[in-house]
């Protein structure tokens, strides 16, 4: 059955305005995540234990990102749970030592640049696998902060997995599992802190900064037609961009030579390697100069390596993991086309930016 649209939530003020406004929104959705989330945790972790290592975390992120948390502060007041717990819950570090085998996926990401596309534009096309109960959470929010560009971001309220900025910037990429994750910035928060950017540049040095506690490969993208892949660990990144046929494939295992040492889920990297391979192997057998935005959304349902599959459906053997929300970008106009579940079967929408640079420079 095709699911239900994505809601759509406007938020705007200053960082604690727009927090508390988030947490009206998202209350259920985040009382519901604090209070589950300690049937999950590490084994031989206690939950005081948890939040004690979560208070290191936000000891360390307050000095240096001190906005960050007047937002999420005022989002736990929003929702009415306790900061620390909710803090807990907003990183992803702290609940993933030791990685174990996974056999779900995660997260595929397919770009086309401007040599690519029919029209010129840059285009960047995103699958998100979660587990299945997820994917009534998923929320599109548009965000608003004087003196920040207006963000556009789908996930949960208000956690991000992909988003995009009136700057003409994109940011979608893979959860990577790196076996050096010390205490530091969050990659949970540090794409918060890549919204903001205001450069492809800027995005990139954000995504490289030396005090992050782990990386995901971050897939950057900006309106004039640049591309970096950052593929990262705590320690450690080496950045990729397009190959000579204006394509960019990524998925959630490390495909860097010098960044095979970091993977720390080597059971689960070679089962991600198959939406690797099937993702390239799909963008290399396109016509140069064909791709459109409908023609991505084509390519990310595709099914031909089920399990394993872009297009991941729990009957095809991953019962706790399928594909919960789909989203094809054209990132030099400022248009997100993206829809609720699986590609293959889903109500397409569309966001526009109001006011975007991509248009601004064409104009």
């Amino acid at each position: 059955m095709t699911p239900p649209t994505i809601e759509l939530v406007r938020v705007a003020g200053t960082h604690r305005e727009v927090g508390l406004q988030l947490g009206e929104a998202g209350r259920e959705q985040i009382r519901r995540t604090v209070e589950t989330s300690w049937d999950e945790l590490p084994c031989g972790r206690s939950k005081a234990d948890q939040l004690g290592l979560a208070d290191e975390y936000r000891a360390f992120t307050a000095p240096r990102l001190p906005w960050l948390l007047e937002e999420l502060d005022a989002c736990a007041e929003g929702a009415g749970v306790d900061p620390l717990e909710f803090f807990a819950v907003s990183m992803e570090e702290i609940w993933y030592e030791p990685y174990g085998p996974r056999i779900e996926g995660r997260c595929s990401d397919l770009v086309a640049g401007p040599s690519a596309t029919s029209h010129g534009h840059l285009l960047v096309a995103h699958n998100n696998d979660l587990r299945p109960e997820t994917e009534q959470d998923i929320t599109a929010l548009e965000i608003s902060v004087p003196g920040d560009p207006v963000f556009f971001q789908l996930g949960g309220i208000p956690w991000l997995s992909v988003g995009w900025n009136a700057a003409g910037l994109s940011l979608t990429g893979n959860e990577l599992a790196p076996n050096d994750e010390r205490v530091g910035i969050s990659r949970s928060h540090q794409v918060l802190e890549m919204m903001r950017a205001s450069s492809l540049d800027q995005m990139v040095a954000m995504a490289l900064r030396t005090d992050r506690a782990s990386s995901y490969n971050n897939v950057l993208a900006s309106f004039d037609g640049g591309v970096a892949d950052v593929e990262g660990s705590a320690s450690d990144a080496e950045i990729t961009g397009l190959d000579e046929a204006g394509h960019l494939a990524h998925t959630n295992n490390y495909v860097c030579d010098r960044m095979l040492p970091f993977e720390g889920d080597t059971e689960y990297a070679p089962l991600s390697q198959i939406r690797y391979d099937r993702a390239r192997e799909l963008l290399a057998a396109e016509p140069p100069g064909s791709l459109t935005m409908d023609r991505l959304r084509e390519l990310l349902s595709d099914h031909e390596t089920k399990p394993q599959s872009l297009c991941k459906h729990p009957e095809f053997g991953t019962p706790t993991s399928k594909t919960v929300f789909w989203c094809v970008a054209d990132v030099t106009d400022g248009r997100v086309r993206y829809g609720r579940g699986n590609p293959c079967d889903s109500v397409a929408q569309e966001y526009v930016f109001e006011s975007y640079a991509g248009r601004e420079a064409a104009a």
